[in-house]
């Protein structure tokens, strides 16, 4: 089944970054920049690196916008070079990814001892994503790439070059770990 280009508000302004039109990038850049260094900080968790990141990002956008088919929106397929960008860039910082096997072996716990709690936490959302920032990278990477960007297990794995079952792993250590700095500010 042939998908039909979807067509979004700012399909004018992409064609005239094709033409190569300055102004038009520059305005896609003034659009999208804010949203875009936000995915990179919530990657990346450091300011110079989401900026490097983000910047690398417009370039490989408009250097390869000929290869933008319209089969979703510009910001969707941005966002994509953004988030692969931002984990190439967390790659070379060589983050240690423990297997799943081998926690459990040194006694860690299993993901069934994880289950989602169905209380729901009354918490400000800025306050979270602080804390967020404060996890090591591979939990927060991974935190990140579930919770915020949409990406599910699978495709963490395939990104980021971990198996499922470290992601999993990962995002249930880092979602524990959340737990327990936001439970140690309310003092519970």
């Amino acid at each position: 089944m042939k998908s039909e280009p979807y067509i979004d508000q700012h399909v004018e302004l992409v064609a005239r970054c094709k033409l190569g039109e300055r102004k038009a990038q520059y305005e896609l850049y003034q659009r999208y920049s804010k949203a875009m260094f936000n995915v990179c900080m919530r990657i990346l968790n450091h300011f110079g690196e989401a900026e490097d990141a983000l910047q690398e990002a417009f370039m490989d956008a408009f250097t390869n916008l000929h290869q933008f088919r319209q089969q979703s929106t510009f910001g969707a397929w941005l966002k994509q070079i953004v988030v692969n960008r931002a984990l190439s860039q967390i790659r070379s910082r060589k983050v240690e990814w423990v297997e799943l096997s081998s926690w459990e072996q040194n006694g860690g716990q299993t993901l069934a001892d994880y289950q989602e709690d169905s209380d729901e936490l009354d918490l400000d959302v800025q306050r979270i994503q602080t804390e967020i920032l404060m996890l090591p990278d591979g939990y927060r990477v991974v935190l990140s790439l579930y919770l915020f960007e949409g990406y599910d297990h699978e495709e963490i794995s395939e990104v980021l070059g971990i198996s499922e079952s470290t992601s999993r792993s990962q995002y249930l250590r880092g979602k524990r770990k959340l737990l327990e700095r936001i439970g140690s500010r309310n003092g519970l």
